[in-house]
């Protein structure tokens, strides 16, 4: 009878340390079944924008307003002939807005003796030929020196805007290279530590982004004919 508690004790202690060994090899395969890295692939392509857009704002101001509207429909002839003479046709400047602000309307605005009206207007030139706004752009000073005064407002600078929209154009080689990036990336980690690159676990496309090729404070990507498409890829892969 003394020895059935000894047995006991034997059996526990054995079941015990196949329990402990099983768990141990648990976490073991669990960590190498999980064995993987993450890795970024970069693209980037230098491009040019395809599409310019100059919202040219004016302004005339009088003590009257019809002198005033007429100041302000030859400032409007002058800066259509302006445009024409950069290579634009007449339907690619169009009128966007027009605004007439009577200054003794409101008794906070304006000083005695100040012209009473401001009558301003916002012509847009749009072109596929960027090249034709970048030029006007570099002799704006001969329009301003006929008298047309430029102004900013209504949401919009006093330069141009450059856009580019051939994105689906490029999409599919830069994902194709930023993936093979992510996958040299991988493969070069899995070198160094001694393992091989397994299956593909997860990917994410990220976002394409338009960026300035001239990263200079207070010149935004919107003023450079000459921009920076960026793409980054995240992708994930076993390792073995």
């Amino acid at each position: 009878m003394p020895e059935r508690p000894l047995i006991h004790t034997i059996v526990l202690a054995a079941a015990i340390v196949v329990a402990g060994f099983a768990v141990g090899s648990g976490v073991q395969r669990f960590r190498l079944a999980d064995r993987s890295v993450s890795v970024k692939g970069v693209a980037e392509r230098p491009v040019r924008a395809d599409i310019a857009l100059w919202p040219m704002r004016i302004v005339a101001s009088g003590m009257e307003l019809g002198p005033t509207q007429d100041k302000l429909a030859a400032d409007q002839r002058a800066v259509r002939r302006f445009f024409i003479a950069h290579g634009l046709d007449s339907s690619q400047v169009e009128l966007l807005s027009l605004e007439v602000t009577d200054k003794r309307s409101n008794p906070y605005e304006g000083n005695p003796g100040s012209a009473r009206f401001a009558v301003s207007a916002t012509i847009v030139a749009r072109t596929d030929h960027p090249e034709r706004i970048r030029q006007a752009s570099q002799d704006v000073g001969e329009l301003v020196a006929t008298g047309v005064a430029l102004t900013s407002g209504g949401g919009w600078g006093t330069g141009p805007t450059y856009l580019f929209t051939r994105l689906n154009d490029l999409k599919p080689a830069m994902l194709a290279e930023a993936t093979a990036s992510a996958r040299d990336a991988a493969a070069e980690f899995a070198k160094r530590s001694g393992a091989h690159v397994g299956n593909l676990r997860r990917a994410s496309q990220g976002l394409f982004e338009i960026l300035p090729r001239d990263q200079a404070p207070g010149i935004p990507e919107s003023a450079q004919l000459e921009k920076v498409l960026r793409v980054v890829t995240t992708l994930e892969y076993e390792l073995r």
